[in-house]
């Protein structure tokens, strides 16, 4: 400790990078478990299709059902977490992750699969508010950004390990619908999701609470030796600012939302635009139903499953890349090169599938079957969407959701813009299906129109955050 305080001080930074990140990354492990819980499915959603009798409409609701409890759960943490704290609502959300996949490997039928869906959902929900807010309370301003991109870091490092593990599981038992040890491979792919559900609550108490939680205690001390575990110096200025914004507040509620004349705060609706764009691109069909549209346009399901890995791992290294840039780019340009490429990569993807031959498939609908010249454009594109994603409204979305509003409302509004990005997130992973049904290239030409569409949103509206302190917002 006393070798990296004074590394940093010849270095005239004003922070213990190695604190910082410590802290940072056991919060953001609720985003590993939040991009575990909704990836997961992707290796298992035709198996249990088959196992359950389930057609293209019931199949979207189970798999987009974890997201009503996402919602809920994302409002309910929010204001939660001003009461009981920020670590008893981490350790509330383990026991909803560990709950799920365990009810998740047993279900016996579509029914009872929505419910331990929808408990998951509640937690991947309280795990979406809380760790960006933790994050950016006890983080200093100059690197606050990279900070919180761990977030997103951890998100596409579940996400990732999910696919990995629906891989092997699937590899060794021959096919997601086969025997394996005594159970389908299909409900070990959920099982496995214990494991990091059980770690996450467990890392949670090893770190302290936030330091502005604690100050509304009155446990002002307590608040100083937390700050003081990644600060250098300024604390008694970040206590007093944090005392100043604390008083100025008695208990945040939905009414605080609003400004004059009753309207709802600019602020807060920028952050639910910011939250619905980033769903209405479509990112999550790559992620829910990868496997599925790669085997509906003539690739093998192993292959399917390969691409899907491929797609993965491309997501967590432009990840890094986003994190290199946050902090020195700022969030709005990242997000505007990021609504950019998107655009051009899904417009060929819609194109591709648009102009693809139809064939008739074993159930005799008549899908799309890619050329050997439309089958490697179309996987190109793919991950190049997932590239300007991942290197911007991935990251970025989270990181402004955890520092644009003012500490007032900032639990609740985070809440607000987090439910309302779970029900973009239902609305499109539900619809999907129905729309694929439609054309592949009619649903991927919505989601180049809302790639547009958002370019023109953060042009107009997102504010830049870069560098500014929380108690400095607007």
């Amino acid at each position: 400790m006393t070798d990296d305080r004074t590394h940093v001080q010849v270095g005239e930074k004003d922070y213990v990078l190695s604190q910082a990140i410590l802290l940072a990354s056991v919060a953001a492990l609720g985003g590993f478990l939040f991009g575990f819980d909704t990836a997961v499915i992707n290796g298992a959603v035709n198996a249990m299709r088959e196992d359950f009798g389930m057609g293209s409409a019931l199949t979207g609701f189970v798999v987009s059902s974890a997201l009503l409890g996402c919602v809920a759960g994302a409002y309910i943490a929010g204001r939660l977490a001003e009461r009981i704290g920020r670590i008893r609502v981490m350790v509330l959300a383990s026991v909803l992750f560990t709950i799920s996949a365990i009810g998740s490997g047993l279900a016996f039928g579509a029914w009872d699969m929505i419910f331990w869906r929808v408990v998951g959902g509640m937690g991947v929900g309280a795990a979406s508010v809380i760790a960006p807010a933790y994050i950016a309370e006890i983080s200093p301003a100059s690197i606050r950004g990279r900070l919180g991109s761990l977030q997103q870091m951890a998100i596409v490092t579940g996400i990732f390990i999910a696919l990995l593990s629906d891989y092997f599981l699937a590899s060794v038992a021959g096919g997601s619908g086969e025997p394996l040890w005594g159970s389908t491979a299909w409900r070990w792919m959920f099982w496995a999701e214990i494991i990091p559900a059980v770690a996450y609550g467990v890392l949670a108490l090893t770190i302290p609470e936030s330091p502005r939680y604690l100050v509304t205690l009155g446990k002002l001390d307590e608040a100083r030796q937390v700050l003081g575990r990644v600060m250098l110096r300024g604390i008694p200025e970040r206590i007093a600012e944090i005392q100043r914004t604390v008083r100025t507040e008695a208990r945040t509620s939905l009414n605080d939302l609003r400004g004059a004349g009753g309207k709802v705060l600019p602020i807060v609706w920028i952050g639910i635009g910011l939250s619905v764009f980033q769903q209405f691109v479509g990112i999550n069909v790559i992620f829910y139903y990868s496997s599925t549209l790669w085997q509906a346009v003539g690739f093998t399901e192993e292959d399917a499953l390969t691409q899907t890995v491929i797609t993965s791992v491309t997501n967590i290294v432009v990840t890094i890349v986003a994190i290199a840039l946050i902090d020195r780019i700022g969030r709005r340009r990242l997000l505007m090169i990021g609504s950019a490429g998107m655009f051009l990569s899904l417009g060929t993807m819609a194109w591709i599938f648009a102009t693809a031959d139809r064939v008739a498939n074993a159930a005799g609908d008549m899908v799309p079957v890619l050329s050997d010249q439309q089958g490697p454009i179309a996987l190109v594109a793919a991950n190049a969407f997932v590239v300007f994603f991942g290197m911007s409204w991935g990251p970025g979305v989270w990181v402004l959701l955890g520092e644009m509003f003012n500490n007032r409302i900032r639990a609740t509004a985070l809440g607000i813009a987090a439910a309302a990005q779970w029900l973009a997130n239902f609305a499109i992973s539900t619809s999907f299906p129905v729309m694929a049904d439609v054309g592949l290239g009619f649903a991927y030409g919505f989601y180049t129109l809302c790639a547009l569409l958002s370019l023109g949103f953060v042009i107009k509206w997102v504010p830049e955050t870069k560098g500014r302190e929380l108690e400095d917002m607007d």
